[in-house]
């Protein structure tokens, strides 16, 4: 089915961020099939739904580099600790208690919340990972999922978790008429001994699929590396040939010169999460000194229980303020830098830039839209500088993934709203019995 909208304002984002006024974008069916000025009528005619959206925005849908979805439910608990004592005496013994159900719930609310902020596509690396899944299929949206794996336990445990993690890779990858891809994800090098972490990078040799995985996100993890192993992480990847593979790293906070160098030689993508480092006052990754050694780091939430949303928008609005005040640089990382970060160099993160993270012909249809008529976008200067400093979730109208809409003019429409958030408070309850 060929649809149009006509009469706004696109963002490509293929080649820097300017913007084309009165403009059209069509799709067919799934696939981008035109960017340009409004057609005559009688090529209006050869599309069967011709949408009119003048006074919006339209642009790439926000891509989430790095996420636990399920944590939705542990949302607010356990807030203001440093993240050893948060990890360990609080989420994780509260995590071992999640059931496929209460993962398939906390998922859906997760869902929920990012079609409602403009997010198309998200990665997820956490356990129960075929309800994750069903729940990508139900929603629409596009997604990296795999099964994160904590080292810990007797030889039997990691390898089941081992073989749990490879069987979902195998069979999700490319489900959802390829809306799902999958990745291979050992937990971190400081739960996960070099043994385990060379098992996971062996299966997803095997299986051609990328690797992940949580990396320098503290001193205390940096210097606990040191401690048993001898080398910082980026050292200890590297011997271990993770960076031999198609590479994503979330975090990334605590780095040297040298390991810069190192990830940029190796073209090791990265996850920057700036809004939960700061909550769990893990640091300010060096995002300016990346974006000079030509590396292009990828925007991510982590998951609520640490943000405490799944706003793309605010991780781009953040990562744009913080770095000029951390730098005193108001050049350190400029708007349509941050814009890039939460869409195209995501897309790129995800390894997945061949189909999303920019609006061109032949590419998915995953775009969002903003409400350019609201108070805070006046007058209309520059779309760029209002969406990564003005706007507000509530800004996007629309959403799309695909071609097919998940959202009209804010109202979600592929999940039952109020279905999801009664069984993410039963999911909720039942936990913290």
């Amino acid at each position: 089915m060929r649809k149009i909208a006509i009469n706004t304002t696109i963002l490509t984002l293929v080649d820097g961020a300017n913007p084309i006024r009165n403009s059209a974008i069509g799709w067919d069916r799934d696939q981008i099939c035109y960017i340009g000025s409004v057609p005559t009528e009688e090529e209006l005619d050869t599309y069967d739904q011709v949408m009119d959206y003048q006074g919006k925005i339209v642009m790439p849908g926000l891509v989430n580099a790095h996420g636990h979805t399920a944590m939705t439910l542990l949302r607010g608990y356990a807030d203001d600790l440093p993240l050893k004592r948060w990890l360990e005496e609080e989420m994780w013994p509260l995590e071992a208690k999640m059931t496929r159900e209460s993962v398939r719930a906390g998922s859906a609310l997760a869902a929920l919340e990012m079609i409602e902020s403009g997010t198309t596509t998200f990665l997820d690396m956490y356990d129960n990972m075929d309800a994750v899944g069903e729940v990508t299929l139900q929603s629409g949206l596009r997604a990296r999922l795999m099964r994160g794996c904590i080292g810990f336990g007797s030889d039997e445990i990691r390898t089941a978790k081992l073989q749990e993690a490879y069987q979902f890779a195998k069979d999700w990858n490319g489900e959802g008429e390829g809306r799902i891809r999958t990745m291979m994800s050992p937990h971190s090098p400081y739960t996960c001994d070099p043994a385990y972490i060379t098992a996971f990078i062996e299966k997803a040799v095997e299986l051609n699929i990328p690797v992940h995985t949580h990396m320098s996100e503290t001193l205390a993890e940096v210097e606990q590396n040191v401690r048993d192993y001898g080398v910082r992480p980026v050292e200890h990847l590297r011997k271990l040939g993770f960076f031999n593979l198609p590479s994503l790293v979330a975090h990334a906070v605590h780095l040297t010169d040298e390991e810069l160098e190192m990830l940029a030689q190796f073209d090791v993508k990265v996850a920057h999460n700036p809004e939960s480092n700061l909550k769990l006052g893990s640091g300010i990754a060096r995002i300016p000194d990346m974006l000079q050694k030509g590396m292009r780091p990828a925007l991510a939430t982590d998951g609520a229980a640490s943000n405490n949303n799944l706003d793309m928008l605010e991780e781009v609005h953040v990562a744009a303020m913080i770095h000029k005040g951390a730098n005193q640089d108001p050049l350190a990382v400029p708007a349509a830098t941050a814009l890039a970060m939460g869409t195209k160099y995501g897309a790129e993160a995800l390894f997945w830039s061949e189909q999303i993270g920019t609006l061109e012909i032949g590419k998915q249809a995953d775009f969002i839209t903003f409400d350019s008529t609201v108070t805070h976008f006046q007058p209309l200067h520059d779309e760029v500088s209002h969406i990564v400093y003005s706007a507000s979730k509530s800004d996007i109208r629309d959403v799309f993934v695909a071609g097919k809409q998940l959202m009209r003019d804010r109202e979600v429409l592929t999940i039952d709203k109020e279905k999801v958030i009664y069984e993410a408070q039963l999911a909720w309850k039942e936990l913290a019995k």
